[in-house]
């Protein structure tokens, strides 16, 4: 583990206010806790934005199987993208409405694009992308 380092942060009252019933919240223990990883998720962002840095993707897509061919053309993008695309799983949420995931590994740019031509599909109600890395050069 690398040695720790402490620094002052100056906040305007008002946020840290808001600030510490949600670390509370979310289980921190600390301030300095959530700060981290706060950091780290930023670090993560802008690491699977980068062209060639590996990158895992969770797509979620909400739609109505009744659109016609919506789920045709959900697949046929799939089904051009075997490189990106690892998984899918199909749930039914009601008799209207499907939930698929999808899982998504590459280069984020690619994920992103994949992502983007799946979401926009006609029909699709809603839909996000997750996006993350290992992580590694933040230890």
């Amino acid at each position: 583990m690398s040695k720790l380092i402490r620094f002052g942060v100056s906040l305007d009252a008002a946020l840290l206010k808001k600030f510490d019933p949600f670390i509370a919240r979310m289980g921190y223990k600390s301030r300095s806790e959530a700060i981290r990883d706060l950091i780290r998720e930023r670090l993560v962002a802008e690491e699977w934005q980068a062209d060639r840095t590996p990158a895992m993707g969770v797509l979620s897509l909400v739609y109505s199987h009744e659109v016609r061919e919506l789920s045709k053309k959900l697949t046929d993008i799939q089904h051009h993208h075997l490189g990106i695309i690892l998984s899918s799983t199909h749930i039914h949420m009601d008799e209207h409405n499907c939930l698929e995931v999808v899982i998504l590994k590459g280069p984020g740019k690619q994920i992103r694009e994949v992502a983007d031509r799946l979401l926009s599909a006609k029909g699709v109600k809603h839909g996000k992308l997750i996006m993350t890395t290992t992580g590694k050069h933040l230890d």
